[in-house]
């Protein structure tokens, strides 16, 4: 399989440190999508990553189909989705919210990139969807003892909140300080120091 999308990307994070949990193989190709939309475009006529390669030449697009695509590969019991509800729709909740919150940040930074004068309006409204997610996670993560949120193994949940709070801290540096929000940041801490989610891992770069 072969991985495309820069791993400042929440969305190709996720990808890339689930396909290494599991074990399974791929090849990474840290294209841009501005700078190697080219590139891009006849795997994913989007020019969006995370696109996935299959290995028969087939390409998935979206984090949330792969990540659905890459717990069939696996047994049931090793699936980072739960399959029995109600910890499902839970886990699928959690990492909607995450990765709408990484969404959400990601809009905000190219309406103050993008535009000469950002649209106070727009700045506004994603600030306070940000800020509710994140109080929303906090509260929900503080509820939940141990290391991961559904149970005693990291899930997809996990992976989510935490690369979406990596990505937001650092394209929007003292937006949402994490002090303010301790069951998120020591949940974000403890991930962020295993060796995958080091190894899979790169400084956001604002596209020039």
């Amino acid at each position: 399989m072969i991985l495309i999308g820069q791993y400042d990307s929440p969305f190709v994070r996720r990808v890339g440190i689930a396909l290494s949990l599991y074990g399974l193989p791929f090849e990474h190709r840290p294209w841009s999508t501005f700078g190697d939309a080219d590139q891009i475009r006849p795997y994913n006529p989007l020019t969006r990553v995370p696109t996935l390669v299959l290995d028969d030449g087939e390409a998935l697009i979206e984090s949330h189909a792969i990540l659905d695509h890459l717990d069939s590969l696996v047994p049931a019991e090793r699936a980072m989705f739960p399959r029995l509800e109600p910890d499902r729709r839970r886990a699928l909740k959690v990492a909607a919210l995450a990765t709408g919150l990484a969404d959400k940040a990601v809009s905000l930074f190219y309406e103050k990139r993008l535009h000469a004068a950002a649209s106070e309006v727009w700045v506004a409204r994603c600030r306070a969807q940000i800020a509710g997610v994140l109080a929303a996670l906090q509260a929900d993560r503080a509820s939940r003892p141990g290391d991961y949120w559904f149970g005693e193994r990291i899930g997809h949940a996990d992976i989510a909140v935490a690369v979406a709070l990596r990505f937001l801290g650092e394209a929007h540096p003292g937006v949402a300080p994490l002090d303010e929000f301790p069951a998120l940041a020591a949940h974000a801490g403890r991930l962020e120091a295993l060796p995958v989610f080091q190894r899979i891992a790169q400084p956001f770069i604002p596209p020039s």
